[in-house]
């Protein structure tokens, strides 16, 4: 047992009482009295004695503020603001960029081949300097950043993913990606997930600073908060947004923070309608997008059956779709060659990656069959209209294309003259299915969700229109006959499908909100539970994929998909090598205790030689401990002195892993002491947890035979 865990004891009288000195010296160093003089004696600072009783309010207001709780409010409001404005920022840049670029094609007048280079060349500058520049300052901000916030939610710490290198990246980057346009087809939800948890992590050590108190006891809630804010600040959506945060990002969700993600969620949301009043895009507090739908009949019983088939069909191609993507992502990390571009020449690789796109999208070529012209916000406008294109008259007499995007008919790109609409949607759906496979691949800031959304809505789409082509007069139902609303199969689709992407049912409530059609809740939800049912049976969702071909440490997914390795127990994983302290403990003891190790906490045993557990001890009490013994000048024992807390839960050496995981992560137990018999044997603390999930994802421990 001696080898196995080691007793503090054993100093020099000499160094212990020159570190003892040191200590109190640093707590006695400067008085009130002493800072004071300091300040009159600075003759560059006026006002000394202003300045201090100013610098005296502001801390007792801060110590007010933190103990009501106020603070933390505070905190929360400021990252709902944040958000908003910092996605505010960014629709506002790529609103320009874009405006920028459907001028210059217009400018250039009929040439195809200027039309051709100025529509290739603007898309691969800003997504070849947003490559760089991320790759550059911090090479971790490419991607979603999703599956890396679930690992980090999940118990699991990533430095590297919430530090201030990585949130300017990830909105350089973005921001980027977003000006790119409708050639690259990728949005900004995944990412900003990412960006508003760096925020929160920011703001959570303002408030630890403040408050003087520890990072993590308000860590895990800032995290949740800054989930459910993301989609709130992105579409104003504040109720999708907390479910999102609740579905996607939690492996368990406390009821303490629902309040809590609400508010942050209501603040991010009402800053974003704000902004964008402010700014002349809206009048006043409406929908994301505005739609035409019948309020007084929107859909009919026996529609409800094609709203079924919808849900499936989304299903099936959901399970087809992630396979895809898995399989491109695992194709580039195997092939030689496209191994050493993203290794070497990430720049390049963005480059001829977003020059395939652009020339595929081309509106001098296949992309005047793909309303390629249109913004992703103008798509997802024309593709929710209520009327059935089908049916419209097509008008030879006007030129096609028109020289502009007529944005009050978006159904124009979608209907040109002798093509049919289902062509014009099937060689969308066909096109765009590989080329966002593709497009995941490049090395930058970019969200998947809002594509996904929106190749939904054109599988619904071309549902509605099929439908409303074999029944033209609409179904008759009770002696009356009402029209097919194509929007509406467009608005369960994009539910439906980006649903079964994520395994959420939240998108059906993101479509709610966004439209403001809440007469459609019934069929969408329909649409979108079906779809889940069918892509759960047969695929991991779109973030969970990205997690097993990383093999980011998240325990949930390894044991989903590895059931076997449920039965690693925790013997095999502990830290047996633990500093302990006996009862009797002296001062010389302890000393070498908190110089051996950091931890907040220091297990206490019986004796050194039974190793009995009896608690643990925490280390501003051990601090407290010397102090005493130094002023008194008696060697008094540690458990004289010192509050033995008792441990809250232990482990047993047959305690599985997942057990172990629910402990730290859903109970919040930071660290777990392992007992044989009472007798401590080792210790599971977060950072023994880290390298045992990555050691299980990576095949290097096996269950027990």
């Amino acid at each position: 047992m001696e080898g196995v865990l080691t007793g503090a004891r054993g100093v020099g009288d000499a160094g212990a009482n020159q570190t003892e000195r040191g200590e109190v010296t640093d707590g006695q160093r400067a008085g009130p009295h002493e800072k004071l003089l300091l300040l009159q004696k600075n003759s560059c600072k006026p006002w000394p004695r202003t300045r201090a009783k100013v610098k005296g309010c502001l801390g007792c207001l801060a110590r007010v503020l933190c103990r009501t709780g106020v603070a933390r409010w505070m905190c929360l409001a400021a990252l709902g603001i944040l958000t908003a404005l910092t996605s505010c920022f960014m629709d506002f840049t790529t609103d320009r960029v874009l405006n920028a670029q459907r001028w210059l094609m217009g400018s250039v007048g009929g040439g195809v081949g200027l039309q051709y280079l100025v529509w290739i060349v603007c898309p691969i500058a800003l997504t070849t300097f947003g490559t760089g520049f991320t790759q550059s300052v911090c090479p971790q901000s490419a991607g979603s950043g999703v599956p890396e916030v679930k690992t980090i939610m999940g118990g699991v710490p990533l430095p590297d993913y919430l530090t201030l290198n990585n949130l300017i990246a990830k909105i350089v980057g973005m921001t980027c990606t977003l000006a790119a346009g409708s050639p690259v087809f990728l949005g900004k939800l995944g990412p900003f997930v990412h960006l508003s948890t760096m925020v929160g992590a920011f703001l959570n050590r303002l408030l630890s600073i403040v408050c003087e108190v520890g990072e993590e006891s308000f860590h895990y809630e800032m995290l949740v908060c800054s989930a459910a804010v993301a989609m709130a600040s992105c579409f104003g959506c504040p109720i999708s947004g907390v479910l999102f945060s609740v579905e996607v990002m939690s492996s368990h969700f406390a009821t303490k923070n629902y309040c809590r993600s609400f508010f942050t969620a209501i603040c991010g949301a009402m800053m974003f309608r704000i902004l964008a009043i402010c700014s002349n895009e809206r009048e006043t507090i409406l929908p994301l997008l505005s739609t035409s739908f019948p309020v007084d009949f929107p859909f009919d019983l026996p529609e409800m059956v094609f709203f079924a088939v919808l849900g499936l069909l989304c299903g099936l191609l959901c399970v087809v779709y992630l396979f895809g993507h898995r399989w491109i992502i695992r194709f580039t990390l195997k092939n030689k060659i496209l191994k050493k571009l993203l290794t070497t020449e990430k720049t390049l690789y963005t480059g001829l990656v977003v020059f395939v796109l652009a020339s595929m999208t081309f509106p001098g070529s296949v992309g005047w069959l793909m309303a390629s012209r249109l913004s992703m916000r103008e798509l997802l406008t024309s593709l929710l209209d209520s009327q059935a294109w089908v049916h419209l008259p097509q008008n030879s007499s006007e030129p096609w294309p028109p020289a502009q995007v007529d944005v009050k008919r978006l159904w124009l790109e979608w209907t040109p003259p002798g093509i049919s609409v289902f062509t014009t949607l099937g060689v969308f759906l066909s096109m765009k299915f590989w080329l966002l496979l593709l497009a995941c691949t490049i090395p930058m800031p970019a969200g998947y969700f809002m594509p996904v959304y929106l190749y939904g809505a054109a599988i619904g789409r071309l549902v509605g229109e099929f439908v409303a082509f074999v029944f033209p007069e609409g179904i008759q139902s009770e002696g009356s006959v009402n029209p097919i609303n194509p929007g509406g199969y467009a608005l369960a689709g994009a539910a439906a499908f980006s649903g079964a992407v994520t395994h959420t049912l939240s998108p059906g409530l993101l479509v709610l909100e966004m439209t403001g059609q809440l007469y459609h809740s019934l069929p969408v939800l329909l649409a979108v539970l079906l779809s889940n049912a069918v892509c759960r049976r047969f695929s991991p969702n779109f973030y969970d994929g990205i997690i097993l071909i990383k093999k980011l440490p998240y325990l949930p997914m390894v044991l989903q998909y590895h059931p076997e390795l449920c039965a690693v127990k925790v013997s095999q994983l502990m830290k047996r090598s633990v500093t302990v302290l006996a009862r009797c403990g002296k001062a010389g003891e302890v000393r070498a205790a908190l110089t051996a190790v950091q931890d907040s906490e220091i297990p206490v045993v019986d004796t050194l030689d039974s190793m009995i557990l009896l608690g643990s001890v925490c280390r501003s009490e051990l601090i407290r401990f010397l102090q005493e013994s130094t002023g008194s000048g008696l060697d008094r024992e540690l458990g004289e002195v010192c509050i033995i807390q008792p441990t809250t839960a232990q482990l047993l050496s047959e305690t599985t892993i997942k057990q172990a995981h629910a402990m730290l992560t859903v109970l919040d137990l930071h660290p777990l002491y392992v007992t044989e018999g009472g007798k401590l044997v080792g210790v599971m603390s977060s950072s023994e947890m880290k390298k045992a999930i990555e050691d299980l994802a990576n095949g290097k421990i096996s269950p027990p035979t």
